[in-house]
């Protein structure tokens, strides 16, 4: 029977200090898909919230101007009125926008960040600012990919 030196490090990553950490930090705010830090990335990464969040940062929209505006700007083609509809309520939903209809028949609905909104396109919006600060580097990096015959799992 072979012992094991216990001061040896270990193999298993798992046990490195910064993976503890990162578990540790990740049980904290939730492992569920519920969560905030999984949902809210999720909805960034998806065809159309980013988007949204970015035009709503210009000016309160009605959905309808909404919808044109997406058209307008979007490589992805026109969204749908039901896609549309089914982002803004989960953007209301987890409180980034604030869905407004007027008394009028039929009524007027805008659409506004909320003061957490406007901080969720901020963050957003500095995102893309690096990506594109680093398109270079990450076009250079996939072409170097692409000679190689794309990265080994």
């Amino acid at each position: 029977m072979t012992k094991t030196d216990p001061a040896a490090p270990s193999s298993d990553p798992l046990d490195q200090p910064e993976f503890a950490a990162l578990a540790q930090e990740m049980a904290q705010y939730g492992h569920d898909r519920d969560a905030p830090s999984r949902s809210v990335m999720a909805m960034l990464g998806d065809r159309w919230t980013t988007l949204i969040l970015l035009i709503l940062s210009v000016a309160p929209t009605r959905h309808a101007d909404l919808k044109r505006i997406i058209t307008a700007l979007s490589h992805e083609g026109s969204i749908s009125q039901r896609v549309l509809t089914l982002k803004l309520r989960a953007l209301a939903r987890d409180g980034f926008v604030l869905r407004t209809a007027s008394a009028d028949v039929p009524p007027r609905v805008r659409y506004e960040l909320t003061a957490l909104g406007r901080d969720l396109s901020a963050r957003a919006s500095a995102m893309i600012a690096w990506i594109n600060q680093n398109a270079n580097r990450i076009h250079e990096a996939r072409r170097r990919d692409d000679e190689e015959g794309g990265a080994e799992p």
